[in-house]
Formats: structure tokens, sequence, C-alpha cells
């Protein structure tokens, strides 16, 4: 099968478009034709052997996919061939096809589009478990969006405007900030020309932030924690600014706060009621049209590559994804 193959650990420069050998279920998998593979940061990480999980060499990337069962596992009793579905296969994505645990694989809603599937559930989920189960929204506070134009600040700019909150939507560049405001932000940042600190405070009243989202890490972590509110929620959802941050631990005994780890994929495997339950919230927001995913852009495969890039270098505006 073709595939984008990663022979050697390093950046998506490294990465080669050719053959792999097609993969062969085990008896709790399923064997899936890919049509769509979504581009997510943990792909920039696992490439490079960063990531939590270690694939062996050589390997593809691509770790949300949407597309047809072609074989089943002996022992998979709740899915048949010909189901159209979407994956979380962690790795092997950016191929024509994959092998996935059969936990990990939903049934797609009739009708329901495979670029819309595979550029959804990593983003809106994390999103979705960040602001509801982690932080526990509730209508009328205010929540802060760092790194707001990306694939999973958007979703939360996109779903914490339609809980019922004031949303600061933070990040680089004004043609990012622009796609924050069409997406409901209520107030916007510049963080590379305002102090964020400073911007948090004149924008609560002097209150602070009742949650901060934030997948970005780096130099911003700190001044948007010492914008939060009395009890606020400080939400680590990933470091997408290449750079773990140092918190002065004074910080949140002062306001009272807490810090959040957000870890979607730990929690789908460890909560998959609940997840499933988020799951099927969000693709009756789709249906409805509350909540639609920007596609920054479509690869074919052999460039899938390049998506990496753009999203290494920041410059992917919401979710690209791989075609097959």
């Amino acid at each position: 099968m073709k595939a984008i193959i990663c022979n050697s650990f390093g950046g998506p420069d490294t990465l080669q478009f050719g053959e792999l050998p097609d993969p062969v279920p085990s008896e709790n998998q399923v064997l899936i034709s890919v049509k769509a593979c979504g581009v997510n940061f943990p792909d920039v990480l696992i490439i490079q052997n960063k990531y939590q999980f270690k694939p062996e060499l050589p390997f593809s990337p691509g770790g949300e996919v949407a597309g047809k069962i072609i074989q089943v596992g002996e022992n998979v009793q709740h899915l048949k061939v010909g189901d159209e579905v979407l994956a979380l296969c962690g790795w092997g994505g950016f191929a024509e096809k994959v092998a996935v645990d059969s936990d990990r694989v939903f049934p797609l809603p009739a009708g329901l589009d495979p670029l819309v599937a595979a550029t959804t559930l990593y983003t809106y989920g994390t999103s979705y478990h960040a602001l509801k189960d982690r932080a526990q929204l509730k209508e009328g506070e205010t929540v802060v969006v760092l790194g707001a134009a990306g694939g999973v600040g958007l979703a939360a700019v996109e779903l914490a405007k339609l809980l019922g909150t004031k949303v600061i939507a933070a990040a680089s560049t004004k043609e990012k900030l622009e796609l924050c405001k069409a997406k409901g932000a209520n107030d916007l940042i510049n963080y590379e020309e305002e102090d964020l600190k400073t911007r948090i405070k004149e924008l609560t009243g002097g209150k602070g932030a009742d949650v901060v989202y934030d997948p970005v890490g780096g130099k911003f972590t700190e001044p948007a924690l010492r914008g939060m509110a009395w009890k606020g929620r400080y939400l680590i959802v990933g470091f997408a600014n290449g750079e773990i941050p140092k918190i002065p631990m004074n910080l949140p005994l002062l306001k009272g706060c807490s810090i959040q780890g957000v870890f979607w994929g730990q929690f789908s495997r460890m909560e998959p009621k609940v997840s499933m339950e988020n799951i099927q919230q969000l693709v009756k927001w789709i249906y409805e049209g509350k909540i639609k995913q920007h596609i920054h852009k479509a690869y074919p495969l052999e460039n899938a590559g390049e998506a990496l890039v753009a999203l290494q270098e920041r410059k992917m505006l919401g979710k690209g994804v791989a075609t097959i």
C-alpha cells in the first residue's frame, strides 16, 4: 500500500512517500480502507520520538482516520465489513490502509462526510472534554483560549461560545484573530504585540479569567496563569510552542486556582461511556449546524508531510486533512 513513511526519527522533512506492506489485523482489530486522515500536533511529536506512544520504525504518522472496514478480526462482533467508521489509530493513518483496535473504532452516522469526521474527533473531542469534564464550565464565565486559531484552539472558541460563556481569543497574528472572531470570540488579544496578563485583566474588569485553555505552553503560560481569577481553572492541553513551561507554584496558591491536565486520548480509554456521550453530542451539534470545523487545507496523501510542516511552523489555521 502507499503511505507516508517515517524511516528514522526527525522532522517532517525526513518523511518519505512510498510503499509499506498491507497491515494484517489481529483477532481484536479491523482493517480500514482510509478515506481521510486528520492532521494533529501529536503527529509532529511522534515522528520525532517525543510523544507518549513510540511506534517501531518504519511507520506512518496519522492518528485520526475515517474510512470503510474491509476486514474484521475473529473476535470483533459489533463491527462488520462495509461499515463507514471513524477510528483513533494513534499512528498509521497517513496510508491507504490501517489496522485499528476495535474499541477505538466508531460507526459514522449516515451521511457524515469523511473529511468532516476525520477533522473533528481530536480537536472537538479534546476541547469539549477539557471544557465540560475538566473545567466544568458554567454559563456566564469567561474563558481565555491561547493558540486560538489552531485546531483545538478554534474548537475551544466555538464550543465555549456555544456553552454560553464570554470568550477571549489569544493568537499571534491579525489573520488568526479575525478567524477567531468569525467563530464567535467576544474579545481578541494579539499576544505577540500585547501584554497577555494585562489585557486579560482589562477585558475582565480586573477579575481575571475563570478558565484558561492552553494548548501552547512556553512563554505564554505564566502570564496567562497570572491573569486567572480566584478559583479559576487552568487547562494544560499541549505544548505547541515546543517548550514545557516551569510554573511558579505560589501562583495557584495565591489565586486558589487549579491546574488541570487534559489528555483526551487517555480519557477516552479510561472513561469510554462518558467519551461516547461526548462524541454523540458533538455529532448532534454538527448535524444541527452549531459547530463546523474550519479546514485549512486538504492535502493529497503524497503531500501529507507538507501539512505537518505547516502545523509545526504554526501556519495552519484550523485543521488540515490528508485525503486518500
